[in-house]
């Protein structure tokens, strides 16, 4: 190098330098979850997990083909998206990339440690804790929960990136949010009429015999975090007990991630009633770790979706928190991952939650639950049988409200604007955003359930747990109808719903629970059980 070049070279390093010194705060603090304990800091060198959310590429672009594929006035309604085609779409900047290689590698982050997701949309790393720390400018303590197998690494207050970095990043995952265990089935008495079986709702939601699975094409699959695993003993002896009347399947067809065979009840539900619903279909146990170093159970589950090809067009997730608990960052993102499900004509549903309304500590406020809350997805709220067994009515526990962060999206503006004008028992209007994202969006049954833990018949099982899986179960079957006619898989299934509200059950009875009441059921939309439950029969017209 001459003099010149190594001034000019001396100066471009001492700039780069400087760029990485300079520093953001990219998420503020977030208090821990009361149930979790803060412990000792945590060892230098004990391994975290940390999750590199780039920011997408054409996120507009992706939202707006995410709405044309699901809206079924649309003439490219069904015309989904190959994963390959998602991942080309949305594939984070060049720049973005290399700003993120250059950091990880200034701080010490070789490429061995890294592994970036399919799309190049998440860059996980496992990292020191004090590698973390450096980087984060923040400090990891350990946490305990008493359902929680292990100490988990978290930050105690915000953390700052890179000046240089900070306009690609979205969130860096495990530093903050805890795993949830707000969604766990209870177990109740049995229903009024002797507990609530495959057959009675295979009945009730009009499936005969003959609906069964027959698509090798179709599939469907159940989420399972916090250590719930399932048996494959159990399967086989719940469908001995409670499958005689139709075809199906006595085991699960392939399982995604750790499952030692142990019986818990919120897998075995899962498990037992997608496949009894959506019987002889080709099902997935997709599980997450537990671990120590282990970021957010459902962050790793919607990275390991978005980079399986081929993975199933319906997923029934039994998994929520407080929406005022999350950073809207955070949530943002997963909603675009929710968009990216949808374009490749994947089906979502979640259990809309256990605490109705839900209520601040203050009795104030309403508490919505994400991801119900989300736009993007298919939020399954909660029924009881009435006592002739023939009619539903809404469940006090049915998770439904109006989200506080999520503007209301017009495919269902029309039936939430008839509901809030002839409510005759609408709760205050300070509890609760009128114009938010209303939830849920349909509902099934969610109490009195019969499943098998330890192959033992277990009566009484209940919560928005039982109608996920229920309502999953039957969006598959009708994929399988359309699959066989050859049509496309249904995808996002909202517009569609809403639309056709008159192919569902209306359910109009029933009220939820909330800072004293919730809301209650009427006749069309309302937020304990959405449009109403299931016609398999009438919706297979679609």
């Amino acid at each position: 190098f001459t003099t010149t070049k190594m001034a000019v070279f001396a100066g471009l390093l001492l700039l780069a330098v400087s760029a990485f010194a300079q520093r953001i705060q990219l998420e503020k603090g977030i208090p821990a979850p009361e149930a979790w304990q803060r412990g000792a800091r945590t060892s230098a060198h004990q391994l975290v997990t940390l999750s590199f959310a780039l920011k997408l590429s054409n996120a507009e672009r992706l939202e707006k083909i995410f709405w044309d594929v699901s809206e079924p006035q649309s003439p490219n309604y069904g015309k989904h998206l190959s994963m390959a085609e998602v991942d080309k779409l949305t594939a984070p900047s060049s720049e973005a990339q290399r700003a993120l290689a250059v950091w990880l590698e200034q701080s010490g982050v070789t490429a061995e440690a890294c592994k970036p997701s399919q799309g190049r949309g998440f860059v996980v790393c496992a990292v020191p804790a004090a590698t973390a720390e450096q980087m984060l400018q923040t400090e990891f303590h350990d946490y305990t929960h008493e359902l929680w197998p292990a100490a988990l690494a978290r930050a105690d207050g915000g953390y700052t990136v890179p000046a240089v970095v900070a306009p690609h990043l979205d969130f860096v995952g495990g530093v903050h949010r805890f795993p949830s265990f707000k969604l766990r089935p209870r177990i109740e008495a049995p229903a009024p009429i002797i507990g609530i079986t495959p057959n009675v709702l295979r009945g009730r939601y009009n499936l005969t015999r003959s609906d069964v699975g027959s698509n090798p094409s179709n599939s469907q699959a159940v989420a399972s975090f916090l250590n719930q695993f399932f048996s494959q003993a159990d399967i086989k002896e719940f469908f001995h007990q409670f499958g005689n009347r139709f075809v199906h399947r006595d085991k699960i067809d392939k399982i995604v991630g750790p499952d030692p065979g142990l019986s818990g009840t919120e897998a075995a539900l899962d498990t037992e009633y997608i496949m009894s619903l959506g019987a002889n279909i080709t099902t997935w146990f997709w599980s997450t770790k537990g671990e120590r170093q282990g970021q957010e159970p459902f962050l790793d589950w919607i990275i390991a979706v978005g980079n399986t090809s081929g993975a199933p067009a319906v997923h029934s997730v039994s998994y929520g928190d407080d929406e005022y608990s999350l950073d809207v960052p955070f949530m943002s993102r997963v909603n675009q991952e929710f968009q990216k499900l949808g374009v490749r004509g994947i089906s979502i549903l979640f259990a809309s939650g256990d605490d109705g309304a839900g209520c601040n500590a203050s009795r104030t406020k309403f508490v919505p639950n994400f991801p119900a809350s989300s736009p993007y997805v298919t939020a399954v709220g909660g029924t009881l049988f009435a006592h002739s067994g023939r009619d539903e009515d809404g469940n006090y526990i049915s998770g439904g409200g109006f989200s506080n962060v999520f503007a209301q999206p017009s495919y269902q503006t029309a039936a939430v604007k008839k509901f809030l004008s002839t409510s005759t028992r609408l709760p205050a209007a300070s509890f609760f955003n009128a114009s938010g994202r209303a939830y849920p969006d349909i509902a099934a049954a969610s109490n009195g359930f019969w499943v098998v833990v330890n192959r033992v018949p277990l009566p009484g099982v209940a919560g928005t747990s039982c109608a996920a899986p229920t309502a999953s179960g039957i969006i598959a079957m009708l994929n399988d109808r359309r699959l066989n006619a050859g049509k496309p898989t249904l995808g996002f299934l909202n517009p569609l719903l809403y639309q056709n509200g008159n192919l569902l059950y209306d359910v109009v009875a029933g009220c939820n629970a909330g800072c004293g009441d919730g809301f209650c059921s009427q006749e069309g939309w309302d937020p304990v059980t959405g449009m109403g439950t299931p016609d398999f029969a009438r919706l297979s017209t679609l």
